[in-house]
């Protein structure tokens, strides 16, 4: 079963209200919860919550360790195994909606990476400027680039690449995979939160985050030697508390790019999820006795 939808929305909330009524483990699709000494910017399950329902996924690498959508499929397909293997039912859940493709739909036959190729096209950012690459993008796949925000800049680097290593864009290998052969048998729901209402629950969660100690957490990787730079560190919460350590922002500046950012992933990832007609959209504090309903009846059929 999978749980998804935008961060905030409540999938870890429903995840553990179904331990009241079913034998589960969670299995994270969260791209950014897989790495260790990242648990109050990332909002992972604490240790009660955990203690409650089992979790997996979570702490796989440090943060200097690179991790990728083919790595998640390598390590998720068995935790699900092994989960379905205790007579338990394994919820995928998460707001990453590539891993969570990839994982029931499979991977694109693309080429692996080119490492070499990849540090030419980041200097190519860096001395063209913020855009760079994307712009670049935009001109040999047009289709690609629609699909990509203008700042996720591995996303395109990976888009260029491929492009490059095969001479056929990244829009024409995603459109000969046709995500036909699903492993699973699948109920997916998607938490239905009105806009307003999720506003509001980010702007909470933000503040949360600093009182629990983001600031700190954040402070200790830096301490620990994990650079600004790495992948890791440019997650939202991280890269602008590090700015406001740099002395670039004031603390309620930090606090209100968090919030302003935080919301505008949001909003991408709920476009990513309304594209999927599968998901069932529940409001999980007003439909218990829906969601319970049709899980019986999916686990009965």
């Amino acid at each position: 079963m999978v749980i998804c939808g935008p961060t905030a929305s409540g999938k870890t909330r429903l995840a553990l209200t179904l331990d009241e009524s079913f034998s589960v483990e969670v299995v994270s699709a969260d791209s950014r919860q897989v790495y260790r000494g990242m648990d109050i910017g990332t909002a992972k399950a604490t240790l009660a919550e955990r203690q409650r329902v089992p979790h997996h996924l979570l702490d796989v690498v440090p943060p200097d360790q690179d991790f990728s959508v083919a790595d998640f499929v390598k390590l998720a397909g068995p935790a699900i195994t092994e989960i379905r293997g205790r007579g338990r039912l394994p919820l995928l859940v998460g707001g990453t909606g590539l891993y969570i493709r990839a994982l029931i739909s499979g991977l694109i036959d693309a080429p692996g990476e080119d490492p070499a190729l990849r540090q030419r096209l980041q200097n190519e950012e860096f001395r063209g400027g913020e855009g760079t690459l994307f712009r670049k993008l935009e001109e040999v796949d047009p289709g690609a680039a629609q699909a990509i925000h203008p700042r996720n800049l591995v996303r395109i680097i990976r888009a260029l690449e491929v492009l490059e290593l095969t001479g056929r864009p990244m829009s024409a290998w995603q459109a000969d995979h046709r995500f036909t052969d699903c492993p699973y048998r699948l109920l997916t729901f998607g938490m239905n939160i009105a806009p307003e209402v999720l506003q509001s629950r980010i702007a909470e969660r933000v503040g949360d985050m600093l009182e629990q100690g983001l600031l700190a957490e954040v402070e200790g990787l830096l301490a620990a030697g994990y650079q600004s730079g790495l992948k890791a560190m440019q997650t939202i919460g991280y890269r602008e508390t590090v700015a406001f350590l740099a002395g670039h922002h004031t603390a309620e500046e930090m606090r209100s790019e968090i919030v302003r950012n935080t919301r505008r992933y949001a909003k991408r990832q709920g476009t990513w999820f309304r594209r999927d007609k599968s998901i069932i959209w529940v409001d999980s504090l007003r439909e218990s006795a829906r969601i319970l309903s049709s899980i019986d009846d999916f686990m009965n059929d």
